[in-house]
């Protein structure tokens, strides 16, 4: 059974921005085949404030309702938020007045804290950490082959951007990780307001629980997809550092797109000397031999266990290399 009534969330929801102190939006809401109170509350909400539009559907899914909901939104900005989270009042107004000083922004997010405490887990905490220390877009794209970097239901983007590049699309895959990914390779520029305006409802019936599309190997296809199509396209010698689980997970994907993968490095003295996936397996100090050989290397950094991210960037720095250019974090 659900941990927390959806209808009642909802009400919260639409009450903080209808409070709020931005003057001039409407709220799209999309019902995707809700089966209790929900869209007689959405009716009341509709028949009290001529703000509020209802887009009543069957139940298709995420994907589907999140297309029928942004082509319905007439405004030049969307902002995203889910129907069991709660937005700050003045969440519009941050936004909008940043993509405003700075047009040349197409996503804007915001900090995220996650709610009910005690249903707020390590893992996610985690999580959340690593998201609200990635502020500017430097930072944003920096890493953003470690993880989605932007919470969506924290965002406001330019709907003609996202609907220039098709909307959300069906890939097997996070839709939102997907659209961020794709807006990066199209040259958008993301950044946060660096205040906490939404609040996150962790449970145990989120999609990120419950749906394959945002299983850990779906992210690692995702990524792979679109590593290829971006940082690796002109790559003709591609070495993973990290030859464990995590490495090998993404070298099959990356393999799979075809990518020029060389050689893993590792510092496991069991690992050195011998072959993953069909390449040799060095040791850190023999990778300036290899990034010799090519014209045109890249360094994935893809290990998986806490700390190591910092330890290895400090020693690709230490090399020269060039974090978002000549190497990149992916876990």
């Amino acid at each position: 059974m659900p941990c927390y009534n959806a209808a009642a969330t909802l009400d919260v929801a639409i009450q903080s921005l209808l409070e709020g102190t931005f003057p001039d939006f409407e709220i799209v809401v999309v019902d995707d085949g809700s089966r209790d109170e929900t869209f007689l509350r959405l009716q009341g909400w509709a028949g009290r404030d001529p703000r509020v539009r209802v887009i009543r559907r069957e139940h298709t899914g995420i994907i589907p309702a999140l297309n029928a909901g942004l082509s319905a939104c007439r405004g030049a900005l969307v902002a995203r938020l889910d129907a069991d989270d709660r937005a700050h009042p003045e969440r519009l107004e941050r936004q909008v007045e940043m993509m405003n000083t700075n047009h040349e922004l197409t996503v804007v997010g915001s900090l995220v804290e996650g709610f009910p405490e005690g249903d707020v887990g390590g893992g996610f905490q985690a999580y959340l950490g690593w998201l609200n220390r990635l502020v500017d877009h430097e930072s944003i794209v920096r890493e953003i082959f470690i993880e989605s970097p932007l919470a969506h239901p924290s965002v406001t983007y330019r709907r003609r951007w996202v609907q220039d590049l098709g909307g959300y699309q069906e890939r097997g895959w996070p839709e939102d990780y997907d659209l961020w990914l794709r807006l990066y390779l199209a040259g958008a520029r993301f950044a946060k307001v660096p205040e906490v305006l939404l609040y996150w409802r962790e449970h145990a019936d989120r999609l990120t629980r419950t749906d394959s599309h945002y299983a850990v190997e779906q992210f690692l296809r995702a990524k792979s997809h679109y590593l290829v199509l971006g940082p690796l396209r002109e790559c003709d010698g591609l070495i993973i550092w990290g030859a464990g689980q995590m490495g090998r997970r993404i070298a099959k994907h990356l393999d799979r797109e075809g990518a020029p993968l060389r050689a893993f490095i590792d510092i496991d003295p069991s690992k050195i000397g011998r072959e993953k996936r069909g390449r040799p397996v060095y040791p850190p100090q023999d990778l300036p031999q290899l990034l010799a050989q090519h014209a045109r290397p890249v360094v994935l950094a893809a290990v998986g266990s806490r700390g190591a991210r910092g330890l290895i960037r400090e020693r690709l720095s230490g090399m020269g290399l060039r974090e978002g250019v000549d190497w990149w974090a992916v876990a």
